[in-house]
C-alpha cells in the first residue's frame, strides 16, 4: 500500500477533491489562474482535503501556467504531494507537460471498457495495455507518481468483465500506485457499485482502489457511501457537486455521510464547508439550490410551527446534522405555517418583548401575509409589529429622497438624502449601475456619520408571473455584519426603489 493512503482496515477515508479539474467540466464554468490558486489554498488549508486534482494536461499554455502557480505555492507549503493532474496515454507528452508544470503526481486516463478500447481507440486490449504500461514506466523513471483512471469502468464491468479483470492484473504488476474506478456516466446503483468493487478486489488490492462517482441518476453520494462500505478508502468529490452533466458526488454530503454512517472518519474540516461552498458558488457562477443538503440557504430553517414547538420542548426535531457543526445556526421561518414558537424564537433573536395578546395579533398578520404568498423575514418583524399594533416605529435611519439617473453611454448617477438621528446627509455619486450608485452615496454618508456598512452577500429580485409591467417587485438582499448574516426585503413597483427600501431596513438594523 502506498504511503499516505488509507486501507480497508483504516479508520479514515481519504478525500480527493476534483472541483478544479472535473468540476470545471460543468457547462459554463472556467476558473482563472487566480481563482484556481485561491480555491486550491482554500481546499487544502481550510477544508483540509487529502488530495487535490487541479487540471488536465495539455489543455493550453495558460493552464500550464496555472498548474505551475498552484504547484509552486503547494511546494512552499509542503503540500506538493497532495496535488494531482490528469494525463493521457500519449507516448509521454502528458508526462513532460506535467513535469514542466512542477507537479509530481499524474492520474493517467486509460480505457476501462472494451467498447471504449476497441471503438474509440481502435486498438486491441493487449495493445492498449502495453501503451499504458509503457507510459507508467516512463513517468516513474522521470520521477512521477502514477495513478490510473479506468474510464467507463462501470460499463466495463457490465459489458466486458474479462477485459477489466485482465487490465487490473496488468496494473497490479505495474508501478502504478493506485487504480481509480469511475462510474463515468453515473450508470450504477449502490448494489452494483458494491458488486463492482468486490469483484475488482479479487484482482487488485482493494486498499489501492479509488471510487469516482457521477450523479446522472442522483445517486453519486449514495454510491460513494456504498463504495466505502464495500471497502474503498479513497473517494472523489467536488464542492457543490460541480461536474459534467448532472455533476459529481458532493463533498460536503459525502463527508457527513461517512462521518455519521460508517464508523469511519474523514480528515476534512466540516466547519469550513459553508465558506468554501459560498466561494465556489460565487466563482463558478453556479447558484446553489436553497434546499441543497448542509449548505443550502433553507436547510437549517424550520417552517412548520409544530417543529419549532418541538424544538423548544426538548429539541425533538433536531438530528446529528446540527447547524453548529457546519458553522451555521437554526432558524425558524415566518409564514402561514408559523406557530407561536416560531414567532417567539424570532422575537427573542431581535430582543423584542410582546404580551401574549400582542403575539396573537402579530402572528395572525404573519399568517395572513403568508396566505398572500408574501415572504416575511425576521427583520420585517419590527415593521409588522408597528403596523398591526399601531405603535409608530422609531427609525434610526430614513431615506428622505433618492434620485437615480441612467443614460446610454454614461455611468448612472445617484443623489441621496439620508436622515440619521435627526441629522440629514446629502451625497451624490456614480456607479456601475443605479443601485451601485446609490450604495456609493451611502458609503460616503457612512464615513461622515461614523457607522459601518455591512457586506452585501446576495441580491434577489422576485417578479410575479403574468407579464405586467406595473407588477410589484419583491427585492431581498442578504447582508453580513459583525459575524451575523441577515436579510431585508423591500416591495415596490419600481425595482430600484424596492432595493432602496430593503437597504433602509438594513440601515435601521446596523446603526
Amino acid at each position: 500500500m502506498s504511503a499516505g493512503f488509507s486501507g480497508p482496515d483504516s479508520d479514515f477515508v481519504t478525500i480527493l477533491d476534483t472541483t478544479l479539474r472535473d468540476g470545471e467540466q460543468t457547462k459554463g464554468v472556467s476558473f482563472s489562474k487566480e481563482e484556481k490558486l485561491s480555491l486550491a489554498k482554500l481546499l487544502l488549508k481550510e477544508v483540509k482535503v487529502d488530495r487535490l486534482e487541479i487540471a488536465s494536461a495539455r489543455v493550453s499554455e495558460g493552464e500550464k501556467q496555472t498548474v505551475k502557480e498552484v504547484c509552486s505555492w503547494a511546494k512552499s507549503e509542503g503540500l506538493l504531494e497532495k496535488i494531482e493532474v490528469l494525463g493521457f496515454v500519449d507516448s509521454g507528452k502528458s508526462i513532460d507537460w506535467i513535469l514542466e508544470a512542477g507537479c509530481r503526481t499524474m492520474n493517467l486516463l486509460a480505457k476501462g471498457s472494451l467498447k471504449h478500447c476497441m471503438m474509440q481507440l481502435g486498438k486491441k486490449p493487449e495493445e492498449h495495455f502495453a501503451d499504458v504500461e509503457k507510459d507508467i514506466e516512463l513517468a516513474v523513471s522521470k520521477g512521477l507518481k502514477v495513478n490510473v483512471y479506468l474510464e467507463d469502468a462501470s460499463n466495463g464491468f457490465k459489458d466486458s468483465e474479462d477485459y477489466v479483470f485482465s487490465f487490473l492484473k496488468v496494473l497490479k504488476c505495474s508501478k502504478a500506485c493506485r487504480v481509480m474506478l469511475p462510474d463515468t456516466l453515473g450508470a450504477l446503483d449502490s448494489f452494483e457499485v458494491m458488486e463492482m468493487i468486490q469483484k475488482a478486489g479479487l484482482h487488485y488490492p482493494i486498499e489501492r482502489l479509488d471510487f469516482h462517482a457521477h450523479n446522472d441518476y442522483g445517486l453519486a453520494v449514495s454510491n460513494t457511501l456504498a463504495a466505502v462500505k464495500a471497502g474503498i478508502r479513497a473517494v472523489h468529490c467536488t464542492m457543490n457537486g460541480l461536474g459534467e452533466r448532472a455533476g459529481n458526488a458532493s463533498l460536503v454530503e459525502v463527508v457527513a455521510l461517512i462521518n455519521d454512517k460508517t464508523g469511519l472518519k474523514c480528515n476534512v474540516d466540516e466547519a469550513a464547508f459553508m465558506k468554501a461552498s459560498k466561494i465556489v458558488e460565487e466563482v463558478s457562477g453556479k447558484r446553489l439550490s436553497s434546499n441543497k443538503p448542509i449548505v443550502g440557504s433553507d436547510v437549517f430553517t424550520q417552517t412548520a410551527g409544530i417543529h419549532a414547538d418541538g424544538d423548544a420542548k426538548g429539541g425533538l426535531y433536531k438530528s446529528r446534522l446540527a447547524p453548529e457543526r457546519f458553522g451555521r445556526r437554526q432558524e425558524y421561518a415566518l409564514g402561514k405555517l408559523s406557530g407561536k414558537a416560531s414567532l417567539e424564537n424570532n422575537l427573542e433573536g431581535l430582543h423584542i418583548m410582546l404580551s401574549p395578546e400582542q403575539k396573537k395579533i402579530v402572528l395572525k398578520e404573519i399568517v395572513r401575509l403568508g396566505d398572500l404568498k408574501k415572504a416575511v423575514t425576521p427583520e420585517d418583524l419590527p415593521f409588522i409589529i408597528s403596523e398591526v399594533l399601531k405603535t409608530p416605529i422609531e427609525k434610526n435611519a430614513e431615506v428622505k429622497s433618492c434620485r437615480v439617473v441612467s443614460e446610454f453611454g454614461k455611468k448612472p448617477k445617484a443623489s441621496v438624502c439620508l436622515k440619521i438621528s435627526g441629522i440629514e446627509f446629502l451625497e451624490d455619486a456614480e456607479g456601475d449601475g443605479g443601485y451601485d450608485a446609490f450604495m456609493n452615496c451611502l458609503e460616503r454618508i457612512s464615513k461622515k456619520a461614523g457607522f459601518l456598512l455591512p457586506l452585501l452577500l446576495d441580491y434577489e429580485v422576485r417578479i410575479p408571473p403574468g407579464g405586467r409591467t406595473d407588477a410589484l417587485v419583491e427585492t431581498t438582499i442578504s447582508w453580513s455584519f459583525k459575524g451575523r448574516e441577515f436579510s431585508t426585503m423591500g416591495v415596490d413597483s419600481d425595482q430600484l426603489i424596492a432595493a432602496v427600501k430593503a437597504t433602509e431596513k438594513m440601515l435601521n438594523i446596523v446603526i
